[in-house]
C-alpha cells in the first residue's frame, strides 16, 4: 500500500456515467480517495452515506471526494440514486488504480483467505503527494476522520 509522502499514481477511469475521469485533472486541490469493495453491501453504504451526509463540509474545504471499486457503472449509477450520493464514483474492474495504490490485498473472512479491496481512503495533496493514508479505514468514521484531518 502506498504510503504519505509518495506521489499518487494518475489514472484515468469511467465514472457512473461512463465520463473518464483523470486524478490529475484535480492538480490544485485536494482530492479525498476512498477505495472500497462493492456497492449496495452494509458496511459500503455506510461509509458512502457518512461521506455524502458531510459532502459540503468536504466542498467549504475545497476537497473531492472519490469512491473507487470494482463495480460497474450501472452498478455505480444504482448506487448513487438509491443513496443520493453526490460525488464520483469510479469503476475500476481492471483493478488499475486499486492495484497501484495496493489496496488489492489478501484478506481472511472466517478462516478463509481471499484477494480482495482492503477499505483504505488517501487524502492526495495540491501537489499530487499522499498527505494522509488510512489503511483498513472504518466505515462509520472514515469521513469524519478525514474532515477532522482537512480542518487540521
Amino acid at each position: 500500500m502506498l504510503t504519505q509522502g509518495q506521489a499518487a499514481p494518475d489514472f484515468t477511469l469511467n465514472d457512473k456515467d461512463g465520463v473518464p475521469v483523470t486524478l490529475s485533472s484535480f492538480r490544485g486541490r485536494r482530492v479525498v480517495l476512498y477505495f472500497y469493495p462493492k456497492d449496495m453491501t452494509p458496511g459500503c453504504t455506510r461509509q458512502a452515506c457518512a461521506f455524502a451526509a458531510a459532502y459540503q463540509d468536504f466542498r467549504d474545504l475545497d476537497a473531492v471526494v472519490i469512491g473507487v471499486s470494482r463495480d460497474s457503472e450501472a452498478s455505480h449509477r444504482r448506487f448513487a440514486e438509491k443513496n443520493s450520493l453526490p460525488f464520483i464514483l469510479l469503476s475500476d474492474p481492471e483493478r488499475a488504480a486499486i492495484e497501484a495504490f495496493g489496496v488489492w490485498q489478501e484478506k481472511r473472512n472466517y478462516g478463509k483467505v481471499t484477494m480482495g479491496v482492503v477499505r483504505s481512503t488517501f487524502v492526495i495533496g495540491p501537489d499530487g503527494v499522499i498527505e494522509k493514508v488510512i489503511p483498513n479505514a472504518k466505515p462509520d468514521t472514515n469521513a469524519g476522520e478525514i474532515l477532522a484531518y482537512l480542518r487540521g
